[in-house]
């Protein structure tokens, strides 16, 4: 989300830059009531995940057919640009809100919402084609600890019905894959607001690799794609620092 608005409420995010977001807790339960009414979808991502043939970004960029959720499952390093346009996005999702939570004691670790629109912003998205897919955090080390994470997105939809939206999320540090996850969002009716959160189980890291990613800033990056009917419509990227407070 270009020109996001950060608030940060724990020690363990200092800040947030930028603009535009599995795991398991059996605590968790799949659905919860919104504050103002409606229903908050909780989601896990899909358990049995199978890395398909490795593929390289030049590969995905010659296919002539369009790019599936098995194609980016093979992908063995973060994208350098983005594999497809933001005119593919014919759906016209737009993420306005993204919030994180530590699921044990219910901090919220940030929040981030898009400003209202205006000329301005039409303008500043006509010139950088990476308008709102690009988010830079900045957390402290005490991040990389957590095991469980949600993360609530707020986002809406044009006039045209989502069918089997999904969300496919790749973690590296250093060209190495640290996690992915799978998503499903499920349907989305047409000129919708729909919320839900990711629940995210972190992988374990080794003191070293901690280590690595707390004096390496930016070097850990994600890419985010996502899917209607396994066809790729939208593609956000992010890069993470681990050293703030130091």
């Amino acid at each position: 989300m270009s020109g996001a608005k950060a608030r940060s409420d724990a020690p363990v995010a200092d800040n947030v830059y930028g603009g535009g977001g599995g795991g398991h807790s059996s605590a968790v339960p799949p659905r919860d009531r919104k504050s103002g009414g409606g229903v908050l979808k909780r989601l896990k991502s899909r358990k049995s995940q199978v890395d398909s043939r490795p593929v390289t970004e030049e590969e995905l960029r010659r296919k002539s057919e369009p790019i599936s959720p098995e194609d980016v499952m093979g992908l063995q390093a973060a994208t350098r640009g983005y594999l497809c346009k933001l005119e593919d996005n014919i759906y016209n999702i737009d993420f306005v809100r993204f919030k994180i939570r530590e699921l044990e004691t219910n901090t919220v670790l940030f929040e981030i919402s898009k400003p209202p629109h205006s000329d301005e912003d039409e303008e500043h998205r006509e010139r950088d084609v990476s308008a709102g897919r690009f988010v830079r955090y900045q957390f402290t080390p005490a991040f990389l600890r957590l095991r469980n994470v949600g993360a609530t997105v707020e986002f809406t939809v044009g006039n045209r019905p989502l069918n089997n939206f999904r969300m496919i999320e790749r973690h590296y540090f250093h060209d190495h894959l640290l996690k992915s996850f799978d998503f499903d969002f499920g349907f989305c009716i047409p000129n919708s607001c729909n919320t839900c959160e990711h629940i995210y189980e972190f992988p374990q890291l080794s003191e070293s690799t901690v280590c690595q990613m707390v004096d390496r800033p930016y070097e850990t990056r994600s890419d985010s794609f996502y899917f209607v009917d396994n066809r790729l419509v939208m593609h956000n990227k992010a890069d993470y620092a681990y050293n703030g407070g130091h």
